[in-house]
């Protein structure tokens, strides 16, 4: 981590991580050192910052393992179980700036 980079809030720090590639908000809160559910709120706030610029947050949702579901109301969250099948077996959403 550079100076700059440990000089960063949270936001910014997730920010130039989803630059760099796509994470989910589990490797996100281990790389930025915040509970998974702080990165989720920091995904929206980073998400709405980033409207009117040239830059575009993307989202991968999250997918059910055993049904293949992937059509959540909100994809910047974490669903406990599949509303198709109600498995609990759902990958993480997959973001990224680019």
């Amino acid at each position: 981590m550079t100076d700059s980079e440990a000089e960063a809030t949270a936001r910014q720090r997730i920010a130039n991580a989803l630059r760099r590639g796509p994470a989910t908000a589990s490797a996100l809160s281990r790389t930025v050192g915040v509970p998974r559910s702080v990165a989720y709120d920091h995904l929206r706030h980073v998400a709405r910052s980033i409207e009117g610029t040239d830059e575009r947050f993307l989202v991968a949702p999250p997918e059910c393992g055993d049904c293949g579901f992937s059509g959540y109301d909100d994809p910047i969250n974490y669903p406990s179980r599949c509303p198709a099948c109600r498995s609990e077996n759902v990958e993480e959403a997959a973001f990224k700036i680019e």
